[in-house]
C-alpha cells in the first residue's frame, strides 16, 4: 500500500460514513432546529427546482400531454425536479361540470405554498370552462391526492380519489384518503 492511497474505510473502523455523519448530527438539534433545517432544506429543493428548468417550455409540452379526451387531467407526472399537476374543470352549462384538480398535503394545488408557478387557460372548443398546469418540487413525502368532482344540478360531490406519496423521487400510489371538496374551485 503506497502513502498516497486513500485510506479504505472498511479497515478503519473511525471513519463515518456521510449518511452515519449526517445521522449524528440530525441527532443533536432540538426540535425547533430540526423544524427549522427541515423547513429550510424544502426552500432549497424548492430554489433548485426553479432554477432547474425552462418553466414555459415545461408547461407548453404539459399542455399538450396533460388532458385526457374528456378534457380532463390526467395522473401528475414527474419530469426533473417538478411534479406536473394538470388540473381542468369541463362544463356545458353553469349548473353542471365535471372536474379533475390536485390537492398537495390536503392543500389545492394553487394554494398550495409549495407551488412554483401554475398556468390557466380556457376550454379548447365549445366547452366552458378551463384548463390549468401546476409546477411543484419532487420533495420526498409530500401527499398528493387527485380529487375528480362533478356538480349536477348546483350540487358539488367529490367521485373518485386517487392517493400518492412522493417516495425515493417517485410518486407511489398509496391507500385513498378522503379529501374535503371546499375550496376545489379558483
Amino acid at each position: 500500500m503506497h502513502m498516497d492511497d486513500p485510506i479504505d474505510e472498511q479497515n478503519n473502523p473511525m471513519a463515518l460514513t456521510d449518511s452515519a455523519m449526517w445521522s449524528f448530527f440530525i441527532q443533536e438539534l432540538s426540535d425547533k432546529e430540526l423544524d427549522q433545517l427541515q423547513i429550510e432544506m424544502q426552500n432549497e429543493i424548492r430554489h433548485r427546482a426553479i432554477q432547474s428548468g425552462d418553466h414555459d417550455a415545461i408547461i407548453k409540452q404539459a399542455f399538450e400531454s396533460g388532458f385526457e379526451r374528456s378534457g380532463l387531467g390526467v395522473m401528475p407526472w414527474i419530469e426533473g425536479q417538478f411534479l406536473i399537476c394538470p388540473g381542468a374543470l369541463v362544463s356545458r352549462n353553469p349548473a353542471n361540470h365535471r372536474c379533475r384538480f390536485v390537492s398537495v398535503n390536503e392543500e389545492w394545488v394553487w394554494q398550495s405554498g409549495h407551488l412554483i408557478t401554475e398556468t390557466k387557460r380556457p376550454s379548447p372548443g365549445t366547452d366552458k370552462g378551463f384548463r390549468a398546469i401546476a409546477l411543484i418540487p419532487v420533495i420526498e413525502g409530500l401527499e398528493i391526492d387527485i380529487v375528480s368532482g362533478k356538480m349536477q344540478s348546483g350540487q358539488h360531490r367529490a367521485e373518485k380519489v386517487v392517493s400518492f406519496e412522493i417516495a425515493k423521487g417517485e410518486l407511489s400510489e398509496v391507500s385513498q384518503r378522503v379529501i374535503p371538496i371546499d375550496g376545489m374551485h379558483h
